[in-house]
């Protein structure tokens, strides 16, 4: 139904982190813009797979869940259960690529 909604949060709060810093310093802000490719990409997915079926809609509410009763807390439910853990997955996999891609000798120095 809604899983992107988190992922699509992140994915803003990580291009706006990246666009304010124009110098990254750190190991990780080196490789924010994968980070940000990530997110954006398996929002994209995520959205494609919802429209092909069926939970999204091009007509208002376009979540068919609103249509029901009580969609709105089935919405925040799938939200909080499916998409919160997808993106810390995504975010803590992404921070285990980060350092192996590191070179070593600049993660001692630091």
């Amino acid at each position: 139904m809604a899983c992107f909604i988190a992922p699509l949060a992140e994915a803003i709060v990580v291009t706006i982190i990246r666009k304010a810093n124009k110098q990254p310093v750190s190991t990780l802000g080196r490789q924010l813009p994968a980070l940000e490719k990530m997110l954006w990409g398996g929002t994209l997915m995520l959205i494609v797979d919802h429209i092909i079926n069926g939970e999204l809609t091009w007509k208002f509410p376009f979540f068919t869940a609103l249509t029901e009763t009580d969609g709105a807390s089935l919405m925040l439910r799938e939200i909080l259960v499916v998409g919160v853990p997808m993106a810390a997955v995504l975010t803590v996999a992404w921070v285990v690529w980060a350092l192996i891609r590191e070179p070593k000798h600049s993660l001692i120095t630091k």
